[in-house]
């Protein structure tokens, strides 16, 4: 496939599931990256929770889309991803949060979200291991929860959807780094890679972490920078948690905790760190298991025997306000951006590759032009968002 329709430089979170977009929609795609297969970058550090619990409406709507992919795809494709619908619960323990998460309901109910409060008993029965008091003295309040949103396996959600995309016409080329996009008179042409050249009117640039060296081969810019974030996942034991737990109070560096049990019953756990940690240095740490531990030992003391079997590090592609960079290129016309996902590329992914076929096709709608706007590459990056 030298002359496609549509050119997509990426197969990670976002790039996958916009090719299985396009090319469900009839349109010829080819996918170029430079790693040996799908998701073999920041997708597979992903921890894999899938929410549509944002404080942004274009997040709310975009990850509407995911959930309902997700959801569905074993009953609709016959591929057992993993998928959980065990629900997102956001705890409180002091009364800045529960005033923070009373306040993001008005939004995200407005929005559609089927989320509500829950006070400290009835969050007690959803999560039955939460600490009933924080070490600093702070009962447990309550909390958000939202029972739609889940979790699944990336690595397995990533190869399902690659298949489901080669088997709609997509044509993925890997171990093919791009080292050229062609931009002639103002418009892009195609691209070149380390083993050859490809035309076509429209190039997606879904590089992730590598989005902005590949926006500047057009002389464009994107702000996007790589803030390093850890994980890990324990021993499988008995089920004992359902929903995705996250607690966003700030600890000793760090700016939240968020764990879950997979389907598995592995507990798959994460934080952010703070201040943010920049770079592309993958090895994992010796700071981050202490660090972590101690938080989730606090937050569910049951944990404290659970035995750890493996760390990882990943790179969350950031902007300076949390929310994606999705839009049209302003110096080369045909190249569009998907990119800066701000960690959250695989829960938003599958409602980004939609929004960008209905982009490619002209078939935007008045919510997309909403979306677009929140999340133009040129906007004023103005505060951050809540929930990221």
């Amino acid at each position: 496939m030298r002359h496609p329709d549509v050119i997509v430089v990426g197969a990670g979170s976002v790039g996958v599931p916009v090719a299985w977009s396009l090319a469900c929609s009839g349109v010829r795609t080819l996918v170029l990256d430079a790693g040996a297969s799908a998701g073999q970058g920041a997708n597979k550090a992903a921890i894999g929770g899938v929410r549509a619990t944002h404080a942004d409406p274009a997040k709310i709507r975009t990850g509407r889309e995911s959930l309902r992919v997700f959801a569905n795809w074993e009953d609709e494709h016959g591929d057992d991803i993993e998928w959980v619908t065990g629900g997102y619960a956001f705890v409180a323990y002091r009364e800045q949060e529960e005033i923070t998460f009373r306040k993001l309901l008005q939004t995200q109910q407005r929005h559609g979200l089927d989320i509500g409060w829950l006070d400290r008993d009835a969050m007690l029965d959803r999560v039955p291991d939460l600490a009933h008091e924080s070490p600093e003295g702070d009962a447990l309040r309550g909390g958000t929860f939202s029972p739609g949103d889940g979790h699944c396996s990336t690595l397995l959600a990533s190869h399902a959807l690659a298949e489901a995309a080669r088997r709609a016409g997509a044509e993925f080329r890997f171990r093919e780094r791009v080292t050229e996009l062609f931009v002639e008179g103002g418009r892009v042409r195609g691209v070149r890679t380390d083993h050859g050249s490809y035309t076509a009117p429209v190039v997606v640039n879904a590089a992730g972490g590598a989005a902005a060296q590949v926006a500047a081969l057009a002389d464009d810019e994107l702000a996007v920078r790589a803030d390093l974030h850890e994980a890990a996942i324990s021993e499988p034991v008995a089920p004992f948690l359902t929903p995705l737990v996250v607690d966003v109070r700030p600890g000793p560096g760090s700016a939240n905790v968020y764990f879950y049990q997979s389907k598995g019953g592995q507990l798959v756990f994460c934080l952010t760190p703070s201040p943010p940690i920049w770079g592309d240095d993958l090895r994992e740490t010796s700071v981050f298991l202490p660090q972590v531990a101690k938080r989730l030992v606090a937050l569910m003391p049951r944990l404290r025997h659970l035995r750890v079997r493996r760390t990882w590090r990943g790179i969350y592609p950031m902007t300076p306000d949390g929310s994606p960079l999705v839009g049209w290129s302003e110096r080369a016309e045909g190249l569009l951006h998907a990119a800066g996902m701000c960690g959250q590329g695989f829960m938003l992914g599958p409602g980004v590759g939609s929004l960008v076929a209905r982009m490619v096709r002209r078939e935007a709608t008045a919510d997309d032009a909403e979306t677009l706007a929140a999340w133009a590459p040129r906007r004023a990056f103005v505060g951050q968002e809540a929930l990221r």
